[in-house]
């Protein structure tokens, strides 16, 4: 770390000199364009170098040598990482195989289009502008979607309801694609300064909602992993103790809830804190029951319920890991008021 002085010019402008090794490496001379990003914790971030075509990412990627699921995904992690153009070339031409996958991939991916599809070449385009999505606003969606997506799975087991259950996993699509926009706005702000000044955010924010969607998605994936054993282990639910069951998922539920308004609304410290001591006496509920499934003599309903029990404790950790980050933002916020008074 360097340090300078702040200087007074001409009696209204403060000037402050860069260091010479890396304008040096950056090509910056006099006249050069600096561009100035100030964030709201008081960092001024400088960026070098021209912006031209900055705003519209193009990659261009020979694909000859993948198969079909290889080009899907190089298409997938392009749009996650903020590409807005994605060429696919391959010298041999594209099966009829590929084309109707990367066609199914625009359903799965928001504001994801194909513009041309030739013997030798796919080109799709993302056509949202990254200024109109709030990362904010994507988070509480996808809150709501796995939120209601946990509460039938649950239904699901307690009324042994296969249809409803099928209806869960369904719905996976539905949180998969909230989880990836979230994933190409926090990616893309990574590596352009100006995507964050347009989503009028701050990084550190960013990362909290991201974090956040993470857990949530995963939330959302444990749902699917419940929906899917009414469908095809529903003879094994017969003995399970659904009262029981409700509670304790409903008790995870809502901790997972109660975590997602600790980041994404302003809630206090100590409510990040009960949030965090109710994940920790359910996970050592749930392991208590686990133990006694040893004793049970029918092996495969005790698995069945081994699988249950394990999501509500996961979901219950995914409620702690969010509640954990906004608690340390929490006790922050309150640090800094205090030492302002």
């Amino acid at each position: 770390m360097e340090t300078r002085k702040v200087q007074l010019s001409g009696g209204t402008t403060f000037t402050v000199s860069l260091p010479k090794g890396w304008a040096t490496e950056q090509d910056i001379s006099s006249g050069s364009v600096l561009y100035l990003h100030p964030d709201d914790d008081g960092t001024l971030l400088i960026e070098a170098g021209p912006r031209e075509g900055s705003d519209d990412r193009t990659a261009r990627i020979d694909v000859s040598t993948y198969d079909t699921e290889m080009v899907i995904e190089v298409a997938r992690s392009m749009y996650l990482v903020g590409v807005d153009e994605i060429v696919l070339e391959d010298r041999n031409g594209h099966a009829d195989e590929r084309v109707e996958a990367a066609m199914d991939l625009t359903t799965k991916l928001s504001g994801l289009e194909i513009l041309e599809t030739t013997d030798r070449k796919l080109v799709f385009r993302n056509i949202m502008d990254p200024a109109s999505v709030s990362i904010r606003k994507s988070v509480l969606r996808l809150k709501l979607v796995v939120l209601s997506m946990h509460r039938d799975a649950v239904r699901a087991v307690t009324g042994n309801d296969p249809a409803l259950a099928r209806q869960v996993v369904a719905r996976d699509d539905e949180a998969d694609k909230l989880f990836h926009l979230v994933t190409r706005q926090f990616q893309r702000a990574l590596a352009d300064l100006q995507t964050v000044e347009q989503l009028d955010t701050t990084r550190s924010k960013l990362f909290e909602q991201y974090h956040a969607a993470r857990q949530f998605e995963r939330v959302g994936d444990h749902a699917a992993k419940v929906a899917r054993l009414v469908v095809q282990r529903t003879d094994d639910l017969a003995d399970i103790d659904t009262e029981e069951f409700d509670r304790l998922a409903d008790r995870s539920r809502r901790i997972v809830e109660r975590a997602g308004d600790v980041v994404l609304s302003d809630v206090d410290a100590r409510t990040g804190y009960d949030i965090l001591e109710d994940a920790t006496e359910l996970q050592a509920t749930v392991e208590e029951l686990d133990r006694e499934l040893y004793d049970r003599e029918d092996a495969a309903g005790a698995y069945v319920v081994g699988l249950l029990l394990d999501s509500v404790r996961r979901t219950a950790a995914y409620g702690r890991n969010i509640a954990d980050i906004g608690f340390q933002r929490a006790v922050q916020t309150e640090e800094e008021s205090v030492a302002a008074q």
